[in-house]
């Protein structure tokens, strides 16, 4: 998580930036009252995402929803990464790594018991499409201020 974290958006790579988008448009989304799946759509068909949109809204909706702890994400136009993000990034991140256990227990400490293996669905659908639709997330390699 620490490489993400208040790293500027712009120094990560095609797969961070979809995902801090994505993050950051589903709650300005929800927030306005308004139904993120729709707001949404056009990016992940952009980015040929499609099948991560419904496994990206549950797992954003886990969170809300079911989290153990208040989430906070940056407004759009913020072009730091929050700790929040970072976990997020951090989880997919370590899944593409074949770290199941690791994830399995961050997420427990994220969702209340019952949402663990949803999240854990979740989160293993939406880096699948991201290998399939070949967008890239991977941990920074150069320090922040450095890309």
């Amino acid at each position: 998580m620490y490489e993400f974290v208040d790293r500027p958006v712009t120094s990560l790579d095609d797969g961070g930036r979809f995902l801090v988008w994505s993050m950051r448009s589903w709650v300005r989304t929800v927030a306005e009252s308004r139904c993120p799946q729709n707001t949404l759509c056009g990016g992940f068909a952009y980015w040929r995402m499609m099948c991560a949109l419904q496994p990206f809204l549950k797992m954003m909706a886990l969170f809300n929803y079911h989290g153990l702890q208040t989430f906070g994400f940056c407004q759009l136009q913020c072009n730091q990464v929050s700790e929040s993000e970072a976990i997020i990034l951090n989880l997919i991140c370590s899944l593409r790594e074949r770290n199941v256990d690791c994830v399995r227990a961050t997420a427990a400490c994220l969702v209340d018991g019952e949402s663990v293996d949803s999240l854990m669905r979740s989160l293993a659908l939406i880096d699948n499409c991201m290998e399939d639709a070949s967008i890239g997330l991977a941990r920074p390699r150069s320090p922040i201020g450095r890309s």
